[in-house]
């Protein structure tokens, strides 16, 4: 018999085993059923092992196996549930939230709610709160949506919470339907309602402090700064005399991931084939993405060339709550040659580096860069102005100034 290769689902993918398994994707209980959006995509080698197999073993990100899925029937064989993650207590099963909550009105949440919120649901007697924590719905990070649902239960006459893990699907109709289905469920016969939008409301102070911390201000919130152009473009230098403001600034932590200096710590033994450089840079990405999670930030300088990668990489920070800030460094490759201390351009056309960038490997200019810089006949000076202006602009940080925090006052 064939082993069924390992896949560890995305976190999308994840949620929806959850509610498959736990029945409140009733009546869908497979994956990929035609014209569900609950669907299961498999890289191409797996799918293939998994073709060979006639099933595939489902894992979570720390290689627990949690389900095998026949393939290509769908059909859901659960090896365990997910057992650890902050409130986990609150995740019940639709069967078991029936059962202990028979008679009250439900209500599914999406956001904080308000004082004036609260106070309308105080009339709707008993209440079960459902925040829908899956992948991609709530205005806040999952674990916030529950600690301000449990905080406004604890405001209300009788009020309990339970967590479902309702991932959106990127289609608000598809969403829209989806959410009624899944809520429905745990409901059962009793009411489900939604709660009023209220934008201008104010949160009670515990559920305002709450919301602040996972939404913080731009100029507080954590910072991924990933310059990306080609070897020669100036990104490097641009991002080092960017690093050194920002310490001379000393208004934040900062943390250089420089391509040579990764590449001799974090990804030592990655050759240069392409598959490794995008290995690296998933790296880097991953590494920018925790230091943002904590409030820092992180200063990148790969040349990064495929736009997939460089979208994983964006991925990674906003699904860790840090915003990605993407410098094309685009000076051209005429330029670049010019330069060409190193003398990897002309070793690169007398093809004795295969697959270089921009010569023998294609570079994808970004089209969602949030500054273009090209370095062409300006001094550093003058190219980190632009970085610094856009920086300032979108409200992440203001260097533009001449003043350095701590500094006597003689000297500002």
């Amino acid at each position: 018999m064939v082993q069924p290769p390992q896949y560890c689902p995305t976190p999308r993918e994840l949620d929806d085993l959850e509610l498959l398994v736990n029945g409140a994707l009733a009546p869908t209980v497979v994956f990929n059923e035609p014209g569900s959006p609950i669907t299961l995509h498999l890289p191409d080698e797996v799918a293939a092992a998994a073709a060979a197999a006639g099933a595939v073993e489902l894992v979570d990100p720390e290689g627990l196996p949690l389900a095998h899925v026949e393939v290509p029937g769908g059909t859901i064989e659960p090896l365990t549930h997910t057992q650890y993650g902050p409130f986990r207590r609150h995740y019940l099963t639709p069967a078991q939230t029936r059962e202990q909550y028979a008679g009250r009105t439900f209500v599914a949440v999406v956001d904080a709610l308000t004082q004036p919120q609260i106070t309308a649901l105080s009339a709707a007697g008993p209440v079960v709160l459902l925040p829908l924590v899956g992948h991609g719905t709530a205005a806040l990070s999952p674990v916030a949506l529950l600690r301000a649902s449990i905080a406004a239960a604890a405001r209300l006459p009788q009020a309990d919470v339970v967590a479902v893990p309702l991932a959106s699907h990127g289609e608000a109709d598809v969403d829209h339907d989806l959410g009624l289905q899944v809520a429905g469920n745990y409901a059962g016969d009793d009411p489900l309602v939604g709660v009023t939008d209220d934008p201008s409301g104010d949160y009670p102070p515990e559920i305002a402090e709450i919301v602040a911390f996972d939404r913080p201000a731009p100029d507080e919130q954590g910072l991924v700064l990933f310059f990306t152009g080609l070897s020669g473009s100036g990104k490097s230098t641009l991002a080092r005399a960017l690093m050194d403001r920002l310490l001379e600034h000393g208004s934040r932590t900062v943390t250089s991931l420089d391509g040579d200096v990764v590449r001799r710590n974090l990804s030592a033994g990655l050759t240069f084939s392409k598959e490794d450089r995008e290995t690296n840079i998933r790296r880097i990405g991953w590494v920018a993405a925790e230091i943002s999670r904590h409030g820092g930030v992180a200063v990148c300088s790969p040349i990064a060339p495929f736009d997939a990668t460089r979208q994983q990489v964006r991925a990674m920070v906003d699904e860790a709550g840090g915003a990605f800030f993407l410098i094309h460094v685009a000076t051209p490759l005429e330029e670049c040659e010019r330069r060409d201390r190193k003398g990897l351009y002309a070793k690169a056309r007398r093809g004795e580096i295969p697959e270089f960038t921009g010569i023998s490997s294609p570079y994808e200019e970004p089209q969602d860069a949030d500054v273009r810089v090209d370095t062409t006949g300006r001094t550093i000076e003058d190219a980190l102005d632009d970085v610094l202006v856009a920086l300032r602009d979108t409200g992440y940080l203001d260097l533009t100034g001449d003043t350095v925090v701590g500094a006597p006052e003689s000297a500002r």
